[in-house]
């Protein structure tokens, strides 16, 4: 069952990091990552009212937010800031490299995520998940290859970096969100840490971006800004009540989130018109066939 739920929030992730493209393309990342957490507070703000104050009406349902003591708030707070250091750094390399090299790349997170399962979770890879592990490792140098092909150098470029810092802390946020679920409920996670998440882009927002708003570049207003977060908290939820599973292993869950690149991959190419996509598809594939291998340890 788990399994299945990761599959499903691959594909609402691939439409997420789809719509966060066009929302960044020549756009202020600071304005639209504020508004990205804005909404997705709002979404869960009648579950929180709702559960706290007709705890009847949802009670026994997936989408009852339980109370929750002040070390547990600690907690979230630790996610929030995990999980917004990770999306800073992609956001701004969403905005200047194309949808299908950031998306290759970002799905060889779990790679990171299996090393600190290793050690972290005392997880053990068999022989298929090794040959997964080092194909994607070999992939990553092929997109090294693609990049160039656009004047994109993976050593020199520094929205590779902040790239490849998003992937790192995205990990690091993968490897926390098993250690919460083994205490907190699903929604208690989802729904805290997105709330802090919006009280720490505020503050971001009025002391990086505001002042200096006139000097950088311009917002605009944009729909798909609201798709962002309607299909991120979409993803999200199937992925915390996947990992909430006792059988769940949270190195395979995080692998096939990232098959959703495959999604923002089609749209990519068929929508953003962007280049080399046959050579890039073969880097991708070459992902795929890792993450495979890495599935079949799993079973």
């Amino acid at each position: 069952m788990w399994l299945l739920l990761a599959f499903l929030s691959a594909a609402l992730l691939g439409m997420y990091d789809f719509f966060k493209k066009t929302s960044l393309d020549h756009n202020a990342v600071i304005p639209v990552l504020f508004l990205n957490t804005l909404f997705s507070s709002l979404f869960f703000l009648p579950l929180v009212i709702i559960s706290y104050t007709q705890p009847d009406w949802l009670k026994g349902t997936l989408v009852y937010v339980p109370q929750v003591d002040f070390q547990t708030h600690l907690y979230m707070i630790t996610k929030a800031v995990i999980v917004l250091t990770s999306w800073i750094f992609t956001y701004f390399a969403t905005k200047h490299l194309p949808i299908t090299l950031t998306g290759p790349i970002k799905a060889t997170q779990p790679i990171m995520v299996l090393m600190g399962a290793l050690i972290i979770f005392a997880e053990r890879l068999n022989m298929y998940q090794w040959i997964g592990v080092s194909i994607s490792i070999f992939s990553f140098y092929l997109l090294s290859q693609a990049g160039k092909r656009e004047g994109i150098h993976f050593r020199s470029n520094k929205w590779i970096f902040f790239m490849v810092m998003g992937t790192t802390t995205g990990a690091l946020s993968g490897l926390y969100d098993k250690y919460l679920l083994k205490s907190f409920d699903p929604m208690t996670v989802q729904v805290w840490y997105t709330f802090y998440q919006f009280a720490i882009m505020a503050v971001i927002l009025m002391i990086m971006w505001y002042p200096q708003r006139k000097k950088s570049t311009p917002f605009e207003w944009r729909w798909s800004i609201i798709l962002i977060s309607l299909f991120l908290c979409m993803a999200d939820f199937v992925y915390f009540y996947a990992l909430s599973f006792d059988d769940s292993m949270i190195s395979i869950v995080s692998m096939v989130r990232r098959s959703g690149v495959v999604v923002s991959f089609i749209c990519g190419a068929l929508f953003l018109r962007e280049k080399n996509i046959k050579s890039k598809a073969i880097d991708l594939l070459l992902v795929l066939l890792g993450m495979f291998f890495l599935y079949l340890g799993s079973k």
